[in-house]
């Protein structure tokens, strides 16, 4: 039988849409002062965190202090958390993913111990228990616990819920498509790799630095497009000939090397990856210091960004001093955020930092504690 290929050819113009899930995400910091005062409690008495909001409902944390039922834990002893659903109403139920952490007091880090894989379906109606379907929460065994001093220290236990609670799914309609079969897209753009060999190549540059004894070549056109500061040293009154250097004081050849390739690759290099931690945290400050003062604003997010990750107990007050410095609002929120989550303020007290900021900067100091006493009043 003879086929037309017009009968079996598909239309050329169709409609689209998409299903888009959405979400409300938020995390909660319970804090167990007097960890040892709950021993002898009794199985099935529990302590709840404060109510807290997440995907327009209330939520809290229940804390079984000693449980001995028959689980995992083989009837030892053992801490008990669960996740419960506040909020009341006639056929309510919320689909939520969640996960608990313990903050490690070493690291200042928290550290998972529980998570859901899969949505889990929460009982919200009236007389309903508030709980997962599954009833699932962690479990861990006392002994194990404070055998530990990572999660224990000064008899204080913070434990940490992360919720994602699912919304209503949107659909949305999507922009017609003329054509279903296209042509092949371009080859892949090799514009950064492009640039790094301009910079390297150093064909047409027309203006040098000096950097700590190090000569760097660079293209006047592309540091005045990406700073408006190099624009008007390049091109301004004062802006130097292609004979002379422009000396660059304060500032380590290697980080000047590094704010060169931002600017001509708009990423950073991987030879930062390649530092020990420490040198690429020093490499980050420095990288944040370079584009605060040569006004490149998207580098300097990306330091700041990446230093909020990297904040800890013996870098959290000098960080925040950084951070002042160079007007960095969000670092500074993460800092004080930080020392309210941490063990305490008996640790950064007790840190090298506190003892320099409170001689060099005392007014510096009370900024942190207020923005730490903000913070707290948040949770």
């Amino acid at each position: 039988m003879e086929s037309s290929s017009s009968s079996l050819s598909r239309p050329a113009a169709w409609t689209a849409s998409r299903c888009i899930q959405e979400t409300a995400r938020g995390t909660h910091a319970f804090t167990v002062d007097g960890y040892s005062l709950h021993r002898g409690l009794g199985g099935g008495e529990y302590i709840n965190s404060a109510v807290f909001s997440v995907g327009g409902y209330d939520w809290c944390i229940r804390y079984y202090p000693e449980d001995d039922s028959e689980s995992e834990t083989d009837g030892e002893l053992c801490i008990c958390i669960f996740l419960q659903l506040m909020s009341k109403g006639s056929g309510v139920e919320v689909r939520a993913l969640y996960s608990f952490r313990l903050l490690n007091h070493e690291t200042g880090k928290s550290e998972l111990i529980y998570t859901t894989n899969t949505p889990q379906v929460f009982d919200g109606d009236v007389g309903g228990t508030g709980f997962a379907s599954s009833c699932s929460g962690a479990e861990i065994k006392r002994c194990e616990l404070e055998a530990s001093s990572e999660y224990l220290r000064d008899d204080r236990l913070v434990i940490e819920c992360d919720l994602t609670v699912f919304k209503r799914s949107l659909v949305k309609r999507e922009q017609a498509i003329t054509a279903i079969h296209k042509k092949p897209s371009s080859s892949p753009s090799n514009f950064s790799k492009d640039m790094i060999r301009m910079m390297k190549d150093k064909v047409g540059t027309d203006v040098s630095f000096e950097v700590g004894g190090e000569i760097f070549a660079a293209h006047r056109v592309v540091l005045a497009a990406r700073s408006s500061v190099f624009n008007a040293e390049l091109y301004g009154p004062m802006r130097a000939t292609a004979e002379q250097q422009i000396a660059i004081q304060d500032m380590l050849p290697s980080v000047f090397k590094e704010l060169l390739h931002f600017m001509y690759t708009d990423f950073l290099s991987s030879d930062i990856a390649d530092l020990g931690r420490d040198d690429s945290m020093e490499m980050i400050k420095h990288l944040l210091e370079a584009a605060d003062r040569y006004a490149v604003e998207k580098l300097k997010t990306m330091c700041e960004n990446s230093l909020c990750k990297r904040i800890c107990v013996e870098n959290v007050l000098n960080t925040f001093a950084l951070a002042d410095q160079h007007n960095c609002h969000k670092l500074k929120d993460a800092c004080a955020q930080f020392i309210t989550s941490s063990s305490g303020l008996d640790d950064v007290i007790a840190s090298k930092g506190y003892g320099l900021l409170k001689r060099s900067c005392p007014v510096l100091l009370l900024d942190v504690f207020e923005r730490a006493t903000k913070s707290r009043k948040i949770i």
